[in-house]
This record gives structure tokens, sequence and C-alpha cells, in this order.
């Protein structure tokens, strides 16, 4: 692999992350978060509250084993991600051991008031949803959850009456649905324009745009925040990416990896509040977190390099 990421010497992406890696491993070691420009941060509509623009997802890198070389590197992912000014890690009942990782390595490090945690509910009928949401906040050991989602619109109805008797009593902060595929957005346009709620979580990336015609802009008339999911196109774009030279206007935004170029493309979107890619890398999440730093082009950036839509 030959990618330019600066305007001076180059280096490949496998020597950046190498680099990075140390970095991570570094901080691990002594305790210490890497000094850099402050993250970005974004409005939730329904509060005011602002929320860093790039948080972390959970999808099987949390769902692992105690002991295991895999679990031993979360720490320092999540080091990472508060270290870079991050605070919001996504779960949910459907992703295995995450939750209980999640909670176990936030109560080992004392580190539970610096993030803000989101999961969901994804059963059928309103008992149910409640004992798996009671189970969700014993696991993360959050007394109060962040933002509780219904799972791609899994019963929707029962759980968001549910979800709104919860955010009265203070158990939950937020609510809000999610999807992930474009074959759901006529029935989660219909719900968005039903229901108020403040969240939305949705799928969006460089090769997967259906949601900027109907659904980012009407997250927006409803005053939702929005959490992008799959923002490198569930890893696939990523892969048929990364082998190839990093294009020179890159370093225009300050992109100095493919990772960074792809979430700054989803973060143009002015709709988009935080986007969660998930990772059980350290130097991965470094990488990331780098992309909520500095220069978010606008739409005039991308058409003018256009050519970026036919990888």
């Amino acid at each position: 692999m030959n990618e330019q990421i600066t305007n001076g010497p180059t280096m490949t992406r496998a020597g950046f992350l190498r680099l990075l890696a140390g970095l991570a491993a570094g901080m691990a070691l002594s305790g210490r978060t890497l000094a850099a420009a402050p993250m970005l941060r974004r409005v939730i509509p329904a509060s005011g509250e602002n929320l860093p623009v790039i948080g972390l997802g959970t999808y099987s890198v949390f769902d692992v084993a105690p002991g295991s070389a895999e679990y031993a590197r979360l720490p320092g992912v999540l080091q990472a991600l508060f270290g870079a000014g991050g605070s919001l890690i996504d779960s949910s009942p459907m992703y295995g051991r995450a939750e209980e990782t999640t909670g176990e390595l936030l109560a080992a490090a004392g580190s539970r008031p610096q993030a803000f945690l989101a999961t969901k509910v994804w059963t059928e009928g309103r008992e149910a949803g409640r004992r798996q949401m009671e189970n969700s906040l014993r696991l993360m050991r959050a007394g109060t959850m962040d933002l509780m989602q219904v799972h791609n619109l899994v019963d929707w109805r029962e759980h968001l009456a549910t979800l709104r008797e919860w955010k009265a009593a203070g158990r939950i902060r937020y609510i809000g649905v999610t999807h992930y595929h474009a074959g759901a957005y006529d029935e989660l346009a219909a719900v968005m324009r039903a229901e108020r709620v403040d969240f939305l979580q949705i799928n969006y990336s460089l090769d997967e745009r259906q949601a900027e015609r109907l659904i980012l802009p009407l997250a927006t008339e409803r005053g939702m925040a929005v959490l992008i999911n799959r923002p490198f196109g569930g890893g696939g774009l990523l892969r048929r990416l990364r082998d190839r030279p990093l294009p020179a206007w890159a370093a225009e935004i300050g992109a100095a990896s493919w990772a960074q170029l792809l979430l700054k493309f989803v973060l143009s979107q002015p709709a988009v509040t935080c986007a969660i890619p998930g990772t059980g890398r350290p130097e991965h999440m470094l990488d990331n977190a780098a992309a909520g730093q500095g220069v978010i082009p606008d739409a005039a950036f991308w058409q003018r390099h256009a050519d970026i839509f036919s990888v």
C-alpha cells in the first residue's frame, strides 16, 4: 500500500496505524491521554446539549470474552475515545456480550461519567421490553441510560410508550428509533412523522446515500438528533479503498486516512449529529476520532471532487 496521507513526507496507511498503535499503547501504559485539537460537537435539538461528533459502535467488536486478546485491547479503545474528546458508546441486546463488556470496562476504569451511553430494546411485547431494558441498565451499570432506542423498529408502538414513561421518570434521558437498511425507510419516515422522538439512528455512507433524499431532511424538520451507523458502508467500502492512494485533495480537509475522509463525508451532512463506527482497536479509534477535528467540508467541496462517488 502506498497511500499518501500528508503534504510532506509520505507515510503508508499501515505505517500511520502502526504509529497510532504505538501512541495508544503508550497511553494505556502511562494512563495518559493523547493531546489533540478539540473534537467538534453538535447540538441535540431536543435539549440543546452538545454531543461530540465521533462515537463508538460496539457491534461484534465488544462481544468478546474476558481474558481474550480482543478483550484486552478494549480498555485502550475507550481511553482513546475519551482522550480524543468523544463520549457516545452505542450498544444493543442484539450484540451478544457487548453491553456487559461496556459496563465492566467503564466500571473498572471509573469512566462512566465520561460516557454518553446508548442502547436499544429489541424484542416484542411491552413486558418483555421492560425486562430487557432493565437488564441492559444492569449490564451497562447505568443508573440512568442516556439514550434508549427501539432497535430496527421492532414493536415500536409498544416500546415508545414505555420509553416515554421511563423518560418522564428520569430512568432514561433521550428516546430514539433505529434502522440500518434503505428498505425500511418508508416505514421509518412514517414513524418519524407520527411520533416525537429525540434521536434517529440510520445508515449512511459514501456508497449508501439513500438517506439524503428523505430521511435526513425529515430528521431536521422534526428536530431529531441523528446517529450514523455503517459510516464505512458496513466495512466493505473501507476494504475496497484501503489499497488505493488517498486523493491529494484529502489534505485540504485534514483527512489523513480513508477512514477519516469517509467520516468527514458523513459529517458533511448538517443533519448528522454523531457517527458511530465500530472498532476493537485503539489505533483505529484514534484514527476515527481525528475525523471529528478541524475542517468539515460542505456540499460544494464534494461537488468539486465528485469522482469520489465512483469508488
